[in-house]
């Protein structure tokens, strides 16, 4: 029975990366450094989860000799670009940047007034979840969702499962009994090894991506409705059933 419906941030929630982009390249620039990612490059950089593996990625590939005497320096020199990001990032959120993607709302009203729990699982930081919340949803935000994980909670990122795991687990919920949401490759992987089923809404940096195992591909989630979703998990549950045989 279907009891959870479990969503990703980034991506998922509302088309964030753009905004993300421009606040990354608005660090590197403050910091002096040479670095601008071009929209093709940071599609590709998106490939690694969490903004600090991800400069840090691109770091290594532009210096590949670094030396573990060079280590610190590199740590904290991406500690401070990610605070100097971060702050550039929910100042521009506060200034209504960034909305929700069509039909998320509607899906989480309707999943409410049906008893079903919300959870968020993402690989992103407090703070930015509550930027992009706050705004969409009101200062009351967290009282909407069950469970909250995060980079602070789960520091192994996507496609490791373990902020999916996270999250059934302070739920006290089985994976049977939830629905993920994802936008990404690497979230459909930590979904899917989590045990969850799971609902892909792509957008332009993720179209690209390999979906097989998706329960689901739709455009937004103005296609999907609690109804659909018991549709869709009964056929799921009906050909799980076929291939045992």
């Amino acid at each position: 029975m279907l009891q959870a419906l479990i969503f990703d941030v980034d991506g998922t929630l509302a088309d964030t990366e753009t905004v993300h982009l421009e606040a990354f390249n608005h660090a590197f620039a403050e910091e002096g450094l040479d670095w601008h990612w071009s929209v093709e490059l940071y599609t590709g950089l998106l490939g690694i989860s969490g903004g600090k593996e991800r400069m840090r990625h691109y770091w290594q590939q532009q210096n590949p000799d670094v030396t573990e005497v060079d280590a610190g320096a590199v740590t904290a020199l991406i500690e401070r670009l990610h605070e100097i990001k971060t702050a550039r990032y929910e100042a521009a959120v506060n200034a209504g940047a960034v909305s929700l993607r069509p039909g998320v709302l509607a899906l989480m009203d309707e999943a409410r007034s049906q008893g079903l729990q919300l959870a968020i699982a993402t690989t992103t930081s407090p703070v930015n979840i509550a930027a992009l919340l706050r705004g969409a949803i009101g200062p009351d935000w967290r009282k909407q969702f069950l469970a909250v994980g995060d980079a602070s909670t789960a520091p192994l990122k996507k496609p490791h499962p373990q902020v999916y795991q996270q999250v059934l687990g302070d739920m006290g919920l089985p994976a049977r009994a939830c629905v993920a949401f994802e936008d990404s490759e690497n979230g459909l992987k930590a979904a899917t090894a989590a045990g969850l089923l799971t609902v892909i809404t792509p957008n332009s940096f993720t179209s690209h991506h390999d979906f097989q195992g998706a329960l689901r591909v739709v455009p937004d989630l103005t296609h999907v409705s609690v109804p659909r979703l018991r549709e869709w998990l009964a056929e799921a549950g009906i050909k799980a059933v076929a291939s045992a045989r």
